[in-house]
């Protein structure tokens, strides 16, 4: 759903998807091809958030802000399920993974990776191409052309996403029995974790 706050009515591009078990309230600004998945809360009531070109919002994410502050999600930035971006900036073409927490005025380079489950603390700043885990979080190696070439090629799945489900995508009643289908194994050859793509 699109809530209005006092002045502000959010402003979406006709390319991108918000699905309506979404939250987006007031300020907020959401460009081209962007996803934004059920339960994702992006709420601009005290400040105002801008998802550039490119982005994903997964399930049950949270972007929200201090008082004055902009979220920014540059373009073709990756938000994994359940992540909570707080007044943070992320760089172009960045994977935040399941989980993690970014804080107040958190800047992240462009393309860096945020493993699982991390929490950044409020202030930090990140240079480009850093790979960072743990909580606190912390750089621990650059990101390989590898890794950005498979986060790239998972972002792309996403970008790919709102026309589909514009397409395909619609309530029904659930069936009763199993059908016969091939769907799951067409599914699997889509796209490869990175373990898998690391040990093919």
């Amino acid at each position: 759903m699109i809530y209005a706050f006092q002045q502000h009515i959010p402003i979406v591009h006709e390319s991108a998807f918000v699905h309506p078990q979404a939250a987006v309230t007031g300020h907020v600004i959401i460009g081209r091809d962007v996803y934004i998945g059920p339960g994702a809360a992006i709420r601009g009531d005290w400040g105002k958030i801008i998802i550039e070109d490119g982005c994903n919002v997964q399930e049950n994410c949270t972007i929200h802000l201090f008082p004055g502050v902009t979220v920014l999600l540059k373009e073709n930035a990756h938000i994994g399920h359940g992540a909570v971006i707080h007044g943070a900036t992320i760089g172009r073409n960045c994977l935040i993974g399941m989980n993690s927490v970014l804080m107040d005025n958190v800047i992240l380079g462009d393309e860096c990776i945020v493993g699982a489950l991390s929490f950044i603390k409020a202030d930090e700043q990140f240079e480009n191409r850093s790979l960072i885990v743990g909580n606190p979080a912390k750089r621990i190696k650059a990101v390989s052309d590898e890794m950005m070439q498979w986060k790239t090629e998972g972002t792309q799945l996403y970008q790919s996403l709102p026309e589909t489900m514009r397409q395909h995508w619609h309530p029904v009643e659930p069936l009763r029995h199993i059908p016969d289908t091939a769907t799951e194994e067409q599914l699997a050859g889509l796209y490869k974790t990175w373990n898998q793509t690391r040990n093919p």
